[in-house]
């Protein structure tokens, strides 16, 4: 069975762009290629936090994570080469529409104060970045087994040429951009 987003896309979203943008061939149409998120460990912190991060983004994503490691000493913070640093997931196809679902009907809206996400967070390729304070915004998440608070960041990573574009894209698939 299709994911409800990638439906919308192919119902809704492409239809619209490749009205509104004028394209001359359905490949144009920008598409989400996939979603990345990254959640970062200190490295003065004890090694149970990187299993808590580890277990954390299994439980969201649904997908085993990847360490990711120093690739170099730096002193003044007291990291040396090959030290944990953090994890990575990067989703693709079905799984990654249906967390796009999960983050814009469920996750955003439970974030305290939430006045939409800041449309200026493009990269300049079409590709978007948002960070997350808590993790506990994902319903998936049991808040009695929360022992720290743990922020991750989400890149939508998007074939988009342009920022305008990909916001267009963007917010038709229902993503929760504030106002200016």
């Amino acid at each position: 069975m299709k994911p409800r987003m990638l439906t919308k896309y192919e119902s809704v979203v492409r239809p619209a762009l490749f009205k509104s943008r004028g394209y001359t061939n359905l490949h144009q149409v920008p598409t989400i290629t996939k979603i990345v998120l990254h959640m970062g460990v200190s490295a003065s912190m004890e090694k149970s936090a990187v299993d808590d991060a580890m277990r954390d983004m299994r439980m969201i994503t649904g997908r085993k994570p990847v360490l990711d490691r120093s690739r170099k000493s730096i002193a003044n913070f007291k990291l040396r080469e090959g030290q944990i640093i953090g994890c990575h997931v990067t989703l693709r196809r079905e799984v990654m529409y249906e967390f796009l679902d999960r983050l814009t009907s469920a996750a955003l809206p439970r974030i305290r104060d939430f006045r939409g996400i800041s449309p200026r967070s493009f990269d300049g390729r079409g590709n978007y970045s948002l960070g997350i304070s808590d993790q506990t915004v994902f319903p998936e998440i049991e808040l009695d087994k929360v022992t720290r608070q743990q922020g991750m960041d989400i890149t939508i990573v998007t074939t988009a040429k342009t920022n305008e574009e990909a916001l267009d894209l963007l917010k038709l698939m229902g993503m929760p951009f504030a106002e200016k």
